[in-house]
């Protein structure tokens, strides 16, 4: 459990970085094509990708593919506080619900998951009992 518990944290903070490129491509829309800053800008997001493609097949090889597609909805709740803090964006109601909404369905779609593997382990274990 503990395990688990590490790998989805960690996933987390992948999905936090990636959230970051969608913030440093809209500040190098602010700039010229090709001035310094923009091709700073997208260095940078580049580099976020290139990192976070290598980090996202590792999280792949320790959680199933389900959990970490489920959870990938977070970057829409990241999006809006990064919309909030660096563009002055207003948090409106609906942005909040939907954003629960968002959490609510990670959160029972991690519980469901959490429950199939308690089945799948008390299947295995009377299996065992039985040989």
């Amino acid at each position: 459990m503990g395990t688990n518990l590490k790998n989805l944290f960690f996933l987390h903070i992948l999905l936090l970085a990636y959230s970051a490129i969608s913030v440093l491509s809209k500040f190098a829309a602010q700039y010229d094509f090709l001035s310094w800053q923009f091709c700073l800008l997208y260095a940078g997001v580049l580099l976020l990708l290139g990192a976070y493609a290598i980090a996202w097949q590792q999280i792949l090889r320790r959680l199933p593919l389900s959990t970490a597609f489920s959870n990938k909805a977070i970057t829409v709740v990241w999006g809006i506080i990064w919309g909030a803090v660096f563009f002055a964006e207003g948090i409106t109601i609906g942005k909040v619900i939907g954003a629960v909404l968002i959490i609510g369905g990670i959160v029972l779609f991690a519980r469901a998951d959490a429950d199939e593997e308690g089945r799948q382990g008390h299947e295995q274990a009377e299996g065992a009992d039985l040989q």
